[in-house]
């Protein structure tokens, strides 16, 4: 919960940005006045950048439900629920949300290279590091957990790089297979070699 209240706190004060300099939070007409306040400036003890600060703050917002590095744990507790609730959290709801509002806020994301650049590289960070754990589980949930994370890495970087549509079209393909998996002892599925065989206990 206080992971994503951390997030939450992020694109309030994101949104509350947006309003600040653009007086509406209408996507259309931000959109349109982007380019004209796009060498705005905050001074809050040094002079910021304000379309790259309120980028900043969404994307805080995007970690948060998108259970990129720092957040992830929220992740992996949230597996612990029956197949269909984690199924629905990790594929339909909860994860896919701050993807879809990167994407959603493209043209405002495009203006400032920084926060291009700190996108790309959390989402980069995210995936290399769920990967090098996940691959270390037996429980299908929680490699599922760790494989979720890795796969919206994925996503957040292709959203840094400014392949938008990539993400989008990743994120539905993630969202088919995951509404499709039913076992959960990872031994138990097809393929997988005898355990005698294996030199780990």
């Amino acid at each position: 919960m206080l992971v994503n209240q951390i997030g939450g706190f992020g694109l309030a004060l994101g949104i509350s940005g947006c309003f600040t300099v653009f007086q509406t939070v209408d996507f259309s007409t931000i959109f349109a006045c982007a380019t004209a306040q796009r060498n705005s400036w905050i001074s809050c003890n040094m002079r910021l950048n304000a379309i790259t600060v309120i980028c900043i703050l969404l994307f805080i917002g995007a970690v948060g439900k998108s259970a990129q590095i720092g957040s992830h744990t929220w992740s992996l507790d949230a597996m612990e629920g029956p197949t269909l609730v984690s199924a629905l959290i990790h594929a339909a709801t909860m994860v896919i949300a701050g993807v879809f509002m990167i994407a959603r806020c493209s043209p405002l994301f495009e203006y400032p290279p920084t926060a291009l650049i700190v996108i790309a590289f959390i989402g980069a960070m995210t995936s290399f590091l769920a990967v090098t754990t996940g691959i270390l589980q037996n429980d299908l949930k929680r490699v599922i957990a760790y494989s979720t994370c890795n796969q919206l890495g994925y996503m957040i970087f292709a959203c840094g790089i400014s392949n938008y549509l990539v993400s989008i079209f990743h994120l539905m393909n993630r969202l088919v297979i995951h509404t499709m998996l039913d076992e959960q002892d990872m031994w138990k599925m097809g393929g997988s070699p005898p355990r005698s065989l294996l030199p780990m206990p």
